[in-house]
């Protein structure tokens, strides 16, 4: 399960598909000859976590007679905030395998030494040593098995956690450098006095 997690991911979080370059430049391009079409917009939302962003401060200024620059902003940072959302998910899940993992396998071992040792009580005649501690190794694959699992999953998780952090500052640094357009473009969608 943590595989298929790392993996999805590991595809979900690529700059490609939050923060594709130049996208910023490309939307300030297109909204000088106005408000993009809706289809546009859609088109915009879908393509990446920036898109959706964007595309928000775009709906903003095309829907609102008159946005002003707290409306603006406050529709950038609820699209981020979604954003940010989806790129955190499965993240819990992850750590909680990372957490559990090396847990469970104490667990198995310490129930494998509880048979064993119930095994070898005395009165029963068995108290091979050779037995006893192949018995033992046996039991303490259970730990080693909880630790292969832990320590690559808590890797990830941590790379995750500090990726999606560096996409929400990308985020914010972008909406920020289209807030002037956007004021612009509102600014010029306003009907004369």
């Amino acid at each position: 399960m943590a595989l298929a997690l790392v993996i999805e991911r590991l595809y979900s979080l690529r700059a490609s598909r939050v923060h594709p370059p130049g996208l910023v430049d490309e939307v300030i391009a297109g909204v000088r000859q106005g408000v993009p079409t809706d289809e546009a917009l859609d088109r915009l939302e879908s393509d990446s976590a920036l898109g959706a962003v964007l595309a928000a401060g775009l709906r903003s200024v095309s829907l609102q007679p008159r946005p002003n620059e707290a409306a603006l902003r406050q529709a950038l940072e609820s699209a981020g905030r979604q954003c940010i959302h989806q790129l955190q998910r499965y993240l819990n899940a992850l750590g909680t395998i990372a957490s559990a993992a090396p847990l469970l396998g104490l667990l198995g071992t310490v129930i494998g030494m509880i048979e064993i040792f119930a095994s070898q009580a005395p009165g029963s005649g068995s108290g091979n040593p050779q037995q006893l501690a192949h018995g033992i190794s046996v039991a303490l694959y259970n730990t080693a098995f909880g630790l292969i699992i832990a320590i690559p999953a808590l890797m990830f998780h941590r790379h995750f956690r500090t990726r999606i952090e560096a996409f929400r500052l990308r985020l914010e640094n972008e909406a920020e450098r289209m807030m002037p357009h956007l004021l612009r473009l509102s600014q010029a969608s306003r009907p004369a006095p």
